[in-house]
């Protein structure tokens, strides 16, 4: 019967075959990858003979609130007018439905009998793994798009940066459908990176997805292997030897290759290498401290590291020179953020939260002048910092003011 279907689709709806033909039982779509931009047969499962039950739980990646329902997942992945073909005896002339509909006017019926889905373009498959390669790769032909035919790695540097710090700022939000966008622009700057790769003929984004993964796997053997990891903390110590274990085999490797190549450099080994300099300080700091903690360099307790803070103020009001007092400082933040490391606090986002919060009070302060009359250049410290008074007290009676939705944590 599978073959009789397959032959339908080819002679009736122009099915190609040597493009491959994914064929998906309808009792397991939801479980099931398909690409939109290939030929796509869905059968009742009981026409490819005996086999196991229909898999209940949907495909990671596709598993949201819709994930479970097999219409609105292929509404998803196709366009609302791509055709949809029913295939059988409708097909042959018996009464019955008509033997084309679309993907929006799918029905739950509908599954119950064989349908073949045509291709889409490429482009149009765009919940599909495969559609922004397609595009970033079109956009970069001789006839695509001159923006994109001109960047480089280096000319897209700030982009990413740009919107890693936009996912950052909507990841305040939770589980938004702007963090969904965000997201998906910060993923095209993984694509775009890809593709110039390729076109460099060193990797593609299949490299950097397999890179990834292998990586992944490697460092969860509690999860992937035999390995025992109860806690939090246990995961993190034995990322920390495996990563310690891949630092020691890319340095003898490059020790190998130093052999053969003069002058080659050797590879770090040390468990803060790959901290980019680029990053936050303070989230760099922290991302340090952490990865020391982990290899057993920590304090016992976060009275240590108090104390350590006292210790660098007093280091600092001692100082007498500016290169003193730049270091001395620089000292002092180091070990405040250890202390918000200790205290599960993530020092780049309780400065951020802080900013925030100085810039509404000072909004406030700004906002009261104005409406007295007055500058603040003109005002004392005095009584600018009555100001600043009376907007804490304005913030605090608005936070009173303001309902608690019911189940939230309040105010952070």
């Amino acid at each position: 019967m599978l073959d009789a279907l397959v032959a339908e689709a080819r002679d009736r709806w122009g099915l190609d075959v040597s493009a491959g033909i994914q064929i998906v039982p309808a009792e397991r779509l939801t479980a099931t990858p398909i690409e939109a931009s290939r030929p796509l047969l869905v059968v009742p499962l009981a026409t490819l003979g005996p086999v196991a039950a229909a898999d209940p739980h949907p495909l990671p990646g596709r598993h949201g609130p819709d994930g479970r329902d097999p219409l609105r997942v292929l509404r998803r992945l196709y366009p609302p007018d791509a055709p949809v073909a029913r295939l059988g005896s409708s097909a042959a002339g018996v009464a019955g439905p008509p033997a084309a509909t679309t993907i929006d006017s799918l029905t739950a019926a509908d599954l119950a009998g064989p349908l073949y889905l045509a291709p889409v373009a490429p482009e149009l498959a765009s919940a599909g793994p495969w559609a922004m390669p397609y595009i970033s790769d079109r956009l970069r032909q001789p006839d695509g798009c001159p923006w994109d035919r001109e960047q480089t790695n280096a000319s897209l540097r700030k982009h990413l940066l740009e919107e890693a710090y936009e996912v950052y700022d909507a990841l305040e939000g939770g589980a938004t459908p702007d963090l969904a966008e965000e997201l998906g622009d910060l993923l095209l700057q993984v694509i775009l990176h890809a593709q110039l790769a390729a076109e460099a003929g060193v990797f593609d984004l299949a490299d950097v997805q397999a890179a990834i993964a292998r990586k992944i796997v490697r460092r969860h053997p509690h999860v992937f292997g035999d390995a025992v990891a109860r806690t939090a903390t246990d995961v993190n110590r034995q990322w920390e030897r495996i990563k310690a274990g891949e630092r020691e085999d890319a340095a003898r490797a490059v020790a190998g290759d130093a052999r053969a190549t003069p002058g080659a450099a050797a590879a770090p080994k040390s468990a803060l290498d790959g901290i980019s300099p680029s990053m936050p300080a303070l989230a760099a700091g922290q991302e340090m401290q952490e990865r020391a903690a982990a290899l057993g360099y920590d304090w016992p307790d976060i009275e240590g590291v108090l104390d350590k803070v006292a210790e660098e103020l007093g280091e600092l009001a001692r100082a007498t020179t500016d290169a003193e007092r730049h270091e001395e400082f620089g000292d002092l933040l180091l070990v405040a953020v250890n202390v918000g490391r200790k205290l599960g606090i993530e020092a780049e986002a309780a400065l951020r939260a802080s900013n925030q919060k100085f810039r509404d009070r000072f909004r406030r302060v700004e906002r009261m002048a104005r409406e007295r009359g007055v500058a603040l250049r003109d005002l004392d410290f005095a009584a600018l910092d009555q100001l600043w008074d009376a907007a804490k007290a304005q913030e605090r009676a608005a936070t009173a003011a303001r309902p608690v939705a019911a189940g939230s944590e309040g105010e952070r």
